[in-house]
């Protein structure tokens, strides 16, 4: 039996637009920016459960096991990048082009080979400076789970591909360059209006969220109501309203994207222990120990990040 191994996995290809001019005008400021940049996209990438493959010149690669992740990934690099981008001249920024493909690949130790990553690599060609550029088999996966907008930009042809890859923009923004730069099998075709209207929804940020923290609110109002209105001398409410509080906070938690996840998440639980502790305090502050435990862990997660 062949001992070739392979796995079904979400490739996100990154490289920097217009780098040999930025190295010919100042090659230390240039190799610093990089690697500020890549620390950034790698922290990003690690707090969306990928891994970085490989880096090499000005190019990276890596792998999730999520394709909602791996776009989440690639917009929080953007946005990021983008506030980098801005406090700099407008012919010294690194913008950065991502492209980003689900697809059937060969794994040989860490690295990873075949098709699927080829046609990431193409993409991300194709995309905009500071722009994203996805496969269709990401659009089906990820058009309805992501605050952003898509525009079809035709079928992508790749080598060794028989038929054109159909790819889409990530729209996120303003981006430096709306044309795309790789060449097509023809023009983009309009899309049909059920994809449109997805794309149109898509661009404005989701108001689940919004609504869950107003019913969250109210409940918490009217526990506090009825609590004031059958006063016995006990205040009850107070931990359905801190179990509300809790709820809404990992709420929110999940849908940011400007710190980790994992370490905000230990901070909403010692902020929880802390507020049972003085709801029922008895003259002890018994929290300080897990407290000072998850402060622990918070320190050597942010330690191992960096």
């Amino acid at each position: 039996m062949s001992e070739t191994r392979r796995k079904l996995t979400t490739i996100f290809c990154a490289d920097v637009q217009d780098y040999t001019r930025l190295m010919g005008a100042d090659e230390e400021g240039t190799l610093a920016s990089l690697k500020r940049c890549r620390e950034a996209m790698g922290r990003l990438i690690e707090s969306h459960g990928g891994r970085v493959i490989n880096t090499w010149g000005d190019g990276l690669i890596a792998d999730f096991p999520s394709v909602v992740e791996a776009v989440r990934a690639a917009v929080d690099t953007q946005n990021e990048l983008a506030g980098f981008n801005a406090r700099r001249p407008a012919d010294g920024r690194m913008l950065f082009r991502i492209g980003i493909n689900l697809g059937d690949v060969i794994v040989e130790g860490d690295d990873i080979y075949g098709d699927g990553v080829n046609i990431a690599a193409r993409l991300q060609t194709s995309a905009a400076a500071g722009g994203i550029v996805i496969s269709s088999t990401v659009y089906d996966q990820v058009r309805n789970k992501v605050a952003v907008g898509f525009e079809f930009l035709g079928p992508l042809m790749v080598k060794n591909v028989d038929e054109g890859v159909p790819s889409y923009a990530v729209k996120i923004g303003d981006t430096r360059d709306e044309t795309p730069s790789a060449e097509r099998s023809g023009p983009a075709r309009p899309q049909p209006a059920p994809v449109m209207a997805a794309a149109k929804a898509e661009t404005t940020p989701a108001p689940g969220g919004h609504r869950l923290y107003g019913v969250l609110g109210i409940i918490a109002a009217v526990l506090i109501g009825i609590n004031l209105l059958s006063w016995q001398g006990v205040f009850w409410a107070r931990f359905p309203v801190l179990a509300l509080a809790v709820v809404a906070a990992l709420a929110w938690n999940r849908d940011q994207n400007r710190f980790n996840r994992k370490i905000t998440l230990l901070a909403i639980l010692a902020l929880g222990l802390a507020g049972i502790n003085i709801f029922t305090w008895t003259g002890q502050f018994w929290a300080v120990w897990p407290i000072l435990g998850i402060a622990a862990v918070m320190g050597l997660r942010w330690s191992m990040r960096r």
